[in-house]
């Protein structure tokens, strides 16, 4: 037998030094033609972290979701997690190499329901609308189109007979890739369009609705607008890739903040606009560097600009996306997780003697002010909207350099109690519950001078608010109750409350129990 060559051994030598070296960088094999990598991910910072395998130019926040998303509690793989719920789906199929496609370009992602099918939820996917925009009013919309035929056609196979989500998301993000801003005629039509697109093209709305007098708007976009209003007028279920299908129900809407958003690399979630021009980094997003693009200017451009004291970019605030949310509410089935009908419902004025409060709407030119502030170095914008009568109407807290999902979740909490506001919540209900509260960041409060330590963002936002509103000036924390301060391991046991407690506050309840990771 002859002996291997001196150069068929210094190759077999290079190659094993090469794999060596990549696997020590977190460099390992191709899956799809996809350069992976390795690294140690945690659903949460409380849980233990996992060896994730994903592709290599993703972001660690992409590694976190994965971990949330695959089943089990080892090691995980993106290969192996797909391939377990694409296993799933019929011999002989062709979605499975689309649906991989799709992943792999973070166009689209299956919700938790898929990646875990022992949990008791409807499946859906979650559909990155900015991977379709291609710059310069120019929308995929083919592509658009025939990624829904096989998310439908999926769902169809995975459901089970159960109702299919298809769940939209990064809507601000597209919308900045083709040159429109997110508080606009343009790109609420535009927004209106892609849901009226996807509706009609998943097989329309659900029993008991109608399509009737609800126009498709026109868009700026080319051929969008004809394409919408083609899919939205058609009675019949759209034809889907081919072979059986099941008759699961599909609803259509925006994502909430989960795990799915950060496997596909979202800025802003679901129908949620971009309240800061930042990353969480420090540096400008993606989106405000396509918007920059579309009135050509440059990064140093638009900074000169802004330090001679134009605003280049407003910032979104709840009144546009409450805009956006209205465009958009007549064309799906659910908007951001709850039925349109409810929402709808819950808008039009209570039957008389009904028992059910009326929502008092905010005129569409009100007051209110916008405070800028920072707690312990973090820096936020607490923004109200006030009634004819100087009473607090809308709440909206923006933090400038949190992660997208972080943004996400203030943007809904504060869009949960604007609308409890509205329907008649006294606004000490919501000092009394959230005042006080303990998570990071926490500590002293600059630029605001009627808090002077704040224990959350909450904690300094609600006393804020009692201030302006309600004339109560509530006394800060003592500075070792601020979130930055370490919880002990062992705590001590409760001691009962006394009336006689030095520096109780009567009426406000303390929370110490509530610690959020960030």
């Amino acid at each position: 037998m002859k002996s291997a060559s001196p150069r068929a051994g210094s190759r077999a030598a290079t190659a094993r030094a090469a794999a060596r070296q990549a696997n020590s960088s977190g460099l390992v094999s191709l899956w799809n033609g996809v350069r992976m990598r390795r690294q140690r991910a945690a659903a949460d910072p409380d849980a233990a972290t996992r060896l994730v395998t994903l592709p290599a130019d993703w972001e660690d926040e992409a590694a976190s979701g994965l971990a949330a998303l695959a089943s089990g509690q080892g090691a995980v793989t993106l290969a192996a997690a797909v391939a377990a719920w694409l296993g799933r789906l019929p011999a002989g199929s062709d979605l499975p190499p689309r649906l991989v496609g799709l992943l792999l370009r973070r166009a689209a992602c299956p919700t938790r329901a898929v990646w875990q099918p022992e949990l008791a939820e409807a499946p859906g996917f979650v559909v990155n609308l900015a991977a379709f925009a291609e710059g310069g009013l120019a929308f995929d919309t083919e592509g658009f189109t025939d990624a829904l035929a096989t998310l439908g056609g999926a769902l169809d196979l995975l459901g089970g007979g159960r109702t299919g989500r298809l769940l939209l998301s990064n809507l601000d993000p597209c919308l900045a890739a083709l040159g429109l801003d997110y508080d606009s005629d343009a790109g609420r039509d535009t927004a209106a369009c892609l849901a009226a697109l996807t509706t009609g093209t998943l097989g329309g709305r659900p029993a008991g609705a109608s399509r009737a007098g609800v126009m498709v708007p026109r868009s700026p976009v080319p051929g969008l607008g004809a394409r919408a209003a083609a899919a939205w007028g058609s009675p019949h279920r759209a034809a889907r890739s081919p072979g059986p299908a099941l008759p699961c129900a599909i609803e259509t809407g925006f994502s909430t903040p989960g795990p799915a958003d950060a496997l596909l690399g979202v800025e802003a979630c679901g129908l949620a606009p971009l309240f800061s021009p930042l990353r969480a980094d420090g540096r400008l997003s993606a989106s405000t560097l396509a918007r920059l693009a579309a009135r050509g200017l440059s990064p140093e451009a638009a900074l000169a600009a802004t330090l001679a004291g134009e605003t280049l970019l407003r910032p979104a605030d709840f009144s546009s996306l409450q805009a956006m949310g209205r465009a958009t509410a007549p064309f799906v089935d659910r908007a951001a997780g709850v039925v349109t009908g409810a929402i709808a419902g819950a808008m039009e004025p209570a039957a008389s003697g009904s028992g059910v409060p009326r929502r008092r709407e905010l005129p569409s030119r009100h007051g209110g002010f916008t405070q800028k502030a920072a707690i312990g170095g973090h820096r936020l914008y607490l923004r109200t909207g006030e009634y004819e009568d100087g009473a607090l109407g809308e709440v909206s807290i923006s933090l400038v350099r949190e992660s997208a999902n972080g943004r996400a979740m203030m943007e809904a909490f504060c869009h949960s109690v604007s609308l409890g506001l509205q329907h008649g919540v006294p606004l000490d209900a919501y000092v009394e519950a959230f005042a006080y509260t303990r998570f990071g960041p926490g500590g002293p409060v600059e630029g605001d001078a009627s808090v002077g330590r704040a224990s959350s963002v909450l904690d300094y936002a609600f006393r804020s608010l009692a201030q302006a509103y309600l004339g109560r000036q509530l006394d800060d924390a003592a500075p070792e109750e601020d979130a930055e301060a370490p919880l002990p391991l062992d705590l001590p046991a409760p001691r009962e409350p006394s009336a006689a407690t030095p520096g109780s506050r009567p009426g406000l309840r303390r929370h110490h129990a509530l610690r959020l990771v960030g």
